[in-house]
């Protein structure tokens, strides 16, 4: 049976979601639950942030917040950035990115193809401090207060998460026949939050688990930490995280994410970055948990083509 082929598109942004999800084969043991992955990095820039940066700007459009000549500005580590800059380059306005050399160099040049500025806040670690993102954030505020730019600030925008409610609708329509858990790591929340928000109201005995890194375990423990996994543990609780709307919250080893990410390469044809090794080793956990009969979904946050730079696929 051929697939069904989508039609065509007025512009790459109405590209933007309908993601397939795919069924894990080899790399999750017998005798465990069912663990499905949702590929976002179908997405146009290969990442789920596509979803939040047309929402952010098209509900800002519609607001009148965002203006024709207006400079659009994001703290960002690079796939947000990168999100944002395509849209921008579509409809017209210019972008702004903080960011920092701690982030795959992949995304920085990414965000310069699509036409934006850079200002890179140095880590001289290299790594995710639990200060590198406050202070990216400091410089988009300051800059934001000039009243000729525009800040999306992902991080408190309500905005974000009208494009991540997409990621929920779909996973309902695509797995008619129930989700039992739900996991995905927490950078802004937004991704996490919109699922749940769908999920608690229309597969309502769906657990919601929220994930980190277990070096930086701010959500689990109260305890902040460095750590290299891109987009997620972002060194505060961020504000759209809602209690109410999941059930555990878990850390999880960086190590074990990045091995998996290799497996998920060689055993599953799956390209994928660090944070998406981090929710599959999780959802593989939850599935040993619940046993055969159960299902456990996760997300492909965004593709490894990202990371060939660094050390994620070097041989070992």
């Amino acid at each position: 049976m051929q697939p069904h082929l989508p039609t065509p598109v007025g512009s790459v942004l109405d590209a933007i979601g309908n993601t397939p999800v795919v069924r894990l084969r080899r790399v999750v043991p017998e005798g465990c639950a069912d663990v499905f992955v949702k590929l976002e990095y179908y997405n146009p820039t290969g990442c789920y942030k596509d979803r939040m940066a047309k929402s952010m700007i098209e509900e800002a459009e519609q607001r009148g917040d965002l203006k024709p000549g207006m400079i659009v500005v994001e703290a960002t580590g690079g796939s947000t950035g990168s999100s944002l800059a395509l849209v921008c380059a579509v409809k017209g306005y210019e972008f702004l990115a903080a960011s920092s050399n701690a982030f795959a160099v992949e995304k920085l040049r990414t965000m310069t193809a699509f036409g934006a500025t850079l200002n890179i806040t140095p880590s001289p670690s290299g790594k995710v401090t639990p200060d590198l993102i406050p202070s990216m954030v400091k410089y988009a505020d300051e800059v934001a207060k000039q009243g000729t730019h525009y800040y999306t600030n992902q991080f408190y925008n309500c905005d974000a998460i009208v494009g991540y409610e997409g990621i929920g609708h779909e996973l309902v329509e695509q797995l008619p026949g129930g989700i039992d858990v739900f996991c995905g790591s927490v950078g802004t929340a937004g991704m996490a939050m919109g699922v749940a928000r769908v999920l608690r109201s229309k597969m309502p005995t769906a657990r919601i688990v929220v994930l980190e890194p277990a070096s930086a375990p701010l959500i689990t423990q109260g305890v902040k930490g460095s750590h290299s996994v891109e987009g997620i543990g972002v060194g505060f609780i961020p504000p759209h995280l809602e209690r109410h709307l999941y059930d555990e919250a878990r850390a999880i080893e960086e190590d074990e994410a990045r091995i998996m990410c290799r497996r998920l390469a060689r055993e599953e044809g799956l390209l994928v970055g660090t944070s998406t090794g981090l929710n599959v080793v999780a959802a593989i956990q939850l599935a040993r948990e619940l046993g055969p009969g159960k299902r456990v979904v996760t997300v492909a946050t965004d593709t490894g083509l990202k990371y060939l730079n660094g050390t994620l696929f070097k041989a070992d």
